[in-house]
């Protein structure tokens, strides 16, 4: 997986991009459905192996729970402006999975369960994967991520940025 920086940058991004009203509930919520398909490391302690649909990138890196969870905030928190909220909630949180399906490691993304529990990569998989835990964080597999991450993930956020920025500036 990408740390938490990487998956939280692509939220803050979709959000500036997306939000002309940059409501700030708006923006915790993406940075947060960014890092919550995660919460399937849980099932590691529960016994629930990796290959299992509810183990590690399973059903919480799907397209059906991205779905389902845009659907979930947006009639319960972003009720004011569904359409957004739904496609800011909805890409941040798949997002998740696409960005995984782009690491170094693990056995592969789960995007379409519960139809297929078939596991996915991309053919692009040059952003080193995080290693689990804030310990093994911090070392030098942890620089090595972090390092990657700016060049794949920050660098094009950054760029998506400045394309909005001289795209609204050329408008006026």
């Amino acid at each position: 997986m990408a740390s938490i920086f990487g998956h939280g940058a692509v939220g803050f991004t979709l959000t500036k991009v997306l939000d002309s009203k940059n409501t700030k509930w708006l923006l915790i919520a993406a940075i947060i459905s960014t890092i919550l398909p995660d919460i399937d490391v849980l099932a590691f302690k529960l016994g629930v192996p990796y290959e299992h649909p509810f183990g590690h990138r399973g059903f919480t890196h799907s397209i059906l729970f991205a779905i389902l969870w845009a659907l979930l905030l947006m009639f319960t928190v972003g009720r004011k402006y569904k359409s957004i909220w739904f496609l800011v909630i909805f890409l941040s949180t798949l997002s998740h999975g696409i960005l995984d399906a782009m690491t170094s490691g693990g056995r592969g993304v789960g995007f379409f369960i519960p139809f297929s529990n078939e596991r996915y990569f991309f053919p692009f998989r040059e952003i080193k994967v995080s290693p689990l835990g804030v310990s093994r964080f911090f070392s030098s597999w942890g620089i090595k991520v972090l390092f990657s991450e700016i060049k794949y993930i920050l660098f094009p956020c950054f760029l998506i940025f400045l394309v909005r920025f001289f795209y609204f500036k050329m408008k006026k």
